[in-house]
């Protein structure tokens, strides 16, 4: 489980992201990197992890589920994702 504070922490650079991606897009199409870099380093889109979205946790992210690695084979294995069959694991 991730904790609470990487979450809040997660909600408010994607809020950043929203808020700025308009401007960053503007400036980046203009090529004024100078006024770019004097933006907030958390509004750029690289910043942002991939999460689980029931445990939060960074690592082993598939993108297709949107789900850790470890969530996506329980929920393999009880049947709860249709068309995956459990081979060998």
């Amino acid at each position: 489980m991730a904790k609470e504070s990487m979450k809040a922490r997660e909600v408010k650079r994607a809020k950043l992201i929203e808020k700025y991606a308009e401007k960053r897009a503007k400036l980046k199409e203009e090529g004024d990197f100078a006024a770019l870099s004097l933006l907030p380093k958390n509004s750029s889109k690289i910043r942002l992890r991939n999460r689980c979205l029931i445990t939060g946790r960074p690592r082993g992210f598939i993108r297709q589920f949107g789900i850790s690695r470890i969530v996506f084979r329980e929920m393999a294995s009880q049947g709860l994702i249709p068309g995956v069959k459990k081979a060998s694991w």
